[in-house]
C-alpha cells in the first residue's frame, strides 16, 4: 500500500531505543525483544525506566507475580492487533488535518477538503508507506457524521484515475474512478452509517460507509514530469461538498481542523490505549464484534472506557502488549503468510483491501504497510524481498528481472516496478530515478521481444540505462511491482512474474 503518510511519532525516535508503534510502544517493543542490553541503556531515560523494567520482568525471570497482569498482556496483544488501524489513523488524521510540514508532498487540508500533491514523490519524502512514483495523490479526511458529502470530478477522458474509499479500520468500502464509475464527469454521495434521506437528482449514491470518518485516497496518472501541469488542472476541479451546500452558488465549505489529538506515548505510556478507546467511541465497531469487545472491556479497552481505572498490573501489561504488538505485525508482513508465493513474488489474496474480521492481516498488511490496500481488481502490488535463490536482496548484489516475449505484465491501465529501503521509503540515488515500467521513456527490448530490467546500485551502462532501477547503496531492500487494473491472469496467479536473478 502505499500511501503518503505524515511520519507517526514512533518513526521519529533513536533506533537504539525504538522498535515500532507509537513512541513509547516502539521503545518498549525493543526492550521486549532485547531485554538485557536495552534495560542497561534505558537507565539513562527519564521516568519510563521503572515501567520498562517491570514490563519485561516476566521475560527475564520466567515467573509471573500476578496472573491478572499476564492475562491482561495476552488479551492486550489481541486488542492491539484489533485496534491498530484505529490508533494509526488517529495519528494520520491529526497530522494530515492539523500539522503543515511540506504541503507540496505531505497531505495537509481541513476536514472535507482535498489535499493535492503538487509533484511526483521522490526520495526527499521520508514518511514511509511505500509511495508510488506514477500518480499524483489527492487525499481527504471526510466526516459523514451529520450528512453526506458529495465527491465530484470532471470528465477524465482516457486518463487513469481512482478514488479509493477507506473506512477507519483500513478496509475499503468503495471506489469512484475509471474502472468502477467511468471517465465521465460525475457527482457521488459518500453516505455515513446512520444517514437516511434523499439525494439531489443526478447524484449517485455509493455504498454506505462503515464509519463516520472515512479516508479518500485519490490517484491520477501522470505521464512524466511534463504532464504534471495538466494533472494539476484536473485536481483543482475535484470537489468535496457537504449535502447542505451542494448546488448552491458560491458556497464555501468551512475549514474545520478540529480533530482529536492522539495521546502521545511519550506523555503517557498508556497513550495508545486511550487513543484507541477514543476512536472506538467515535467510530463504533460493527455489532458482530460485540463478543470480542466484551473481552477487551475486562482490561479497560473499548468505547468510553478508562484504562487508568485498571489495576497497576493490568496497566503495566498493556504497555508491554502495545510494545510487542508492532514488531509482531512487522514480522507478519515479512513472513509472506498473507500471500501466495510465486518465484519470490507475493500475490495478494482476493480479500486484500477488505480483510474485515481477519484482524492480523487487516492491521499488518493493510494499515501498517501502507495505510490502506487496493482491491485486487483495481491494483495488485506484488512484493518481493528475495532473489531466485531465496536470498534477501542486498546492496552488494546486481539483479535482473526478465519478462519473456509475450509475457509482459497483463494490465488494462499500466504497470511499474519500484524499489524501497527497509524504512519503506523510495531509495535516494544520483539519477533521481525511482520506478521503471511500461511508460518509461526509451525502454530497450531484447532481440526476441522480451524485456530485461536491471536492478543495481550503479548504472548498467548507457545502452541499458533506460531499463535501470537504482537500488540501495547499503542494507537490504525490496521491490513492488504495481499492476493497475490487472488482467484475470494476475488475479488468479496464472500469470507468473519471473524471479529476480542475481547476476553479480
Amino acid at each position: 500500500m502505499s500511501e503518503p503518510s505524515q511520519s507517526p511519532a514512533w518513526r521519529r525516535i533513536p533506533e537504539d531505543v525504538a522498535g515500532a508503534a507509537v513512541t513509547m510502544a516502539r521503545a518498549a517493543g525493543h526492550v521486549a525483544l532485547h531485554p538485557r542490553s536495552v534495560i542497561d541503556r534505558a537507565r539513562h531515560l527519564p521516568e519510563i525506566v521503572p515501567a520498562l523494567g517491570r514490563a519485561v520482568k516476566p521475560i527475564l525471570t520466567g515467573r509471573t507475580d500476578d496472573w491478572r497482569g499476564e492475562y491482561a498482556y495476552t488479551l492486550g496483544e489481541q486488542a492491539f492487533v484489533y485496534g491498530f488501524p484505529y490508533i494509526y489513523n488517529a495519528q494520520l488524521r491529526y497530522d494530515w488535518v492539523t500539522r503543515p510540514r511540506n504541503p507540496a508532498t505531505i497531505p495537509y487540508a481541513p476536514v472535507n477538503h482535498f489535499w493535492h500533491a503538487e509533484r511526483l514523490l521522490d526520495a526527499t519524502y521520508r514518511d514511509g508507506g511505500c509511495p508510488n512514483n506514477d500518480t499524483l495523490y489527492s487525499t481527504a479526511w471526510v466526516h459523514l457524521g451529520s450528512e453526506p458529502v458529495i465527491l465530484s470530478h470532471p470528465d477524465m477522458g482516457d486518463r487513469y484515475f481512482t478514488f479509493e474509499l477507506v473506512g477507519i479500520t483500513s478496509d475499503n468500502f468503495g471506489y469512484v474512478g475509471q474502472r468502477t464509475t467511468g471517465p465521465g464527469a460525475g457527482d457521488f454521495a459518500l453516505v455515513g452509517p446512520g444517514w437516511k434521506g434523499k439525494l439531489p437528482a443526478g447524484v449517485r449514491r455509493l455504498k454506505k460507509a462503515p464509519s463516520p470518518w472515512v479516508l479518500v485516497l485519490g490517484r491520477t496518472l501522470v505521464d512524466g514530469p511534463d504532464d504534471v501541469p495538466r494533472v494539476r488542472e484536473l485536481q483543482e476541479r475535484y470537489r468535496l461538498t457537504p449535502l447542505s451546500l451542494f448546488g448552491k452558488k458560491h458556497a464555501k465549505v468551512p475549514e474545520d481542523r478540529d480533530v482529536p489529538r492522539p495521546v502521545p506515548a511519550e506523555e503517557d505510556p498508556l497513550g495508545p490505549w486511550k487513543t484507541l478507546n477514543l476512536m472506538l467511541a467515535e467510530n463504533p465497531p460493527p455489532s458482530h464484534h460485540q463478543v470480542l469487545l466484551q473481552q477487551f472491556a475486562r482490561i479497560g479497552i473499548g468505547p468510553g472506557l478508562d484504562v487508568e481505572a485498571q489495576p497497576e498490573a493490568v496497566r503495566r501489561s498493556l504497555v508491554r502488549a502495545a510494545a510487542v504488538g508492532v514488531p509482531l505485525l512487522r514480522q507478519q508482513i515479512l513472513s509472506g503468510d498473507w500471500a501466495e508465493l510465486v518465484h519470490g513474488w507475493r500475490y495478494p489474496p482476493p480479500e486484500m483491501g477488505r480483510f474485515g474480521d481477519d484482524f492480523l492481516k487487516r492491521a499488518a498488511d493493510q494499515s501498517l504497510i501502507g495505510v490502506a490496500a487496493n482491491d485486487p481488481a483495481e491494483a495488485v502490488y506484488l512484493l518481493n524481498f528475495e532473489d531466485a535463490d531465496g536470498n534477501k536482496l542486498d546492496s552488494a548484489g546486481r539483479y535482473e528481472l526478465r519478462f519473456p516475449a509475450g509475457a509482459l505484465p497483463p494490465v488494462d491501465a499500466f504497470w511499474s516496478l519500484t524499489a524501497y529501503g527497509e524504512d519503506m521509503n523510495l531509495i535516494p540515488n544520483p539519477a533521481d530515478r525511482y520506478s521503471v515500467g511500461d511508460r518509461s521513456a526509451g525502454l530497450r527490448y531484447d532481440a526476441d521481444g522480451g524485456l530485461t530490467l536491471h536492478l543495481r546500485g550503479d548504472p548498467p551502462g548507457r545502452d541499458a540505462e533506460a531499463n535501470w532501477l537504482p537500488t540501495a547503496a547499503q542494507g537490504t531492500w525490496f521491490v513492488a511491482l504495481r499492476l493497475y487494473r490487472p488482467g484475470a491472469a494476475v488475479l488468479d496467479a496464472t500469470w507468473e512474474c519471473p524471479p529476480l536473478t542475481r547476476v553479480a
